[in-house]
């Protein structure tokens, strides 16, 4: 399996052609302690930096972007009853979605570890 970050702090981990998608331990603390999070529809079909899940907290909403276009299979339940897996857990039981990818290169065009690593150092 791989994983990849974009930009806005969303992580991907790729397995075939399903990937399941959430938001970084640097983006969970940025918005502090997760009060409700809002994740989309199986089936519904996104585009690479649609709107695809919303995360709320005590200091802000924020949108949460499809990294790469694909339809969606599942959201994940857990996060409605309990939304601070997200922070407990951002990149492991905190996951947002999962879909199936429309292209599966577009994952070329994310970010591997390290240079997310180095990106968000730079902030």
């Amino acid at each position: 399996m791989s994983r990849y970050f974009t930009e806005d702090h969303e992580w991907i981990q790729v397995d075939g052609e399903v990937a399941t998608v959430g938001i970084t331990d640097y983006a969970q603390s940025q918005l502090g302690d997760i009060v409700f999070v809002e994740t989309p529809e199986a089936g519904k079909t996104v585009s690479k930096g649609d709107d695809a899940a919303v995360v709320e907290s005590v200091k802000a909403a924020s949108d949460v972007y499809a990294p790469v276009a694909g339809t969606v299979i599942e959201g994940n339940a857990a996060l409605a009853d309990n939304p601070a897996l997200v922070n407990e857990d951002p990149e492991g039981e905190g996951w947002f979605f999962k879909l199936t990818l429309a292209d599966a290169g577009e994952v070329s065009s994310l970010m591997d570890e390290a240079a997310y690593k180095d990106f968000v150092s730079k902030l």
